[in-house]
């Protein structure tokens, strides 16, 4: 019995200390348009120099506006073409994305199109992959970077994680695995005396 409590508290102790490490979302070029000012909130919060990944497929499309402003979550930053299997619905090699420059807002200046994250009141490029320290400490905003929304269109996948345990946490982790560990143990010897 003793080695069945010792088990249960480990395991609690582990599960309680485990960051989320994965989430999925659905960002969308309209209502989650830096123009219109609403990211889309993830409920994810991060403290500076946290790990974080974030991640779009580079076949994932949205747009801002008519052709040719279609792009993956890169933004506009050069010209791009439809694959005739695309959300466009344009035949294969009619040109869907150009280079569109620059937007800057809130202090950040990225592609027209980006995906881009904000924390805490500073934003960061994330494109179709990031990986890297959180560079601010609140909850993960993600948007659609450009001026206005109002001809927006599509959305994109997104899949974000990484917060990774601060100190303490790391070690109530490594005492949860002490007593999962102690456990077992104390489990095998009672087999060996009793076998």
């Amino acid at each position: 019995m003793r080695g069945f409590t010792m088990l249960a508290a480990g395991a609690a102790l582990i599960a309680f200390c485990s960051p989320a490490t994965a989430a999925s979302f659905v960002v969308d070029a309209a209502s989650n348009s830096s123009g219109a000012g609403f990211g889309l909130n993830t409920g994810l919060t991060y403290s500076a120099g946290d790990l974080l990944t974030v991640s779009a497929a580079a076949d994932d499309l949205w747009s801002a506006g008519p052709v040719p402003r279609w792009s993956n979550a890169n933004g506009l930053i050069g010209d791009l073409f439809a694959t005739g299997t695309d959300e466009t619905g344009l035949p294969a090699g009619t040109q869907i994305g150009a280079n569109w420059g620059l937007w800057a807002q809130f202090g950040l200046s990225a592609p027209y199109g980006s995906l881009v994250g904000g924390i805490g009141g500073v934003y960061q490029l994330l494109g179709t992959s990031f990986s890297g320290p959180a560079w601010a400490s609140g909850t993960l905003e993600l948007f659609y970077w450009d001026e206005n929304s109002f001809d927006n269109s599509g959305r994109i996948s997104v899949n974000v994680g990484g917060a990774v345990p601060e100190p303490a946490s790391w070690a109530m982790m490594l005492g949860g695995f002490g007593l999962v560990g102690g456990a077992l143990r104390s489990r095998r010897k009672l087999a060996v005396s009793f076998g």
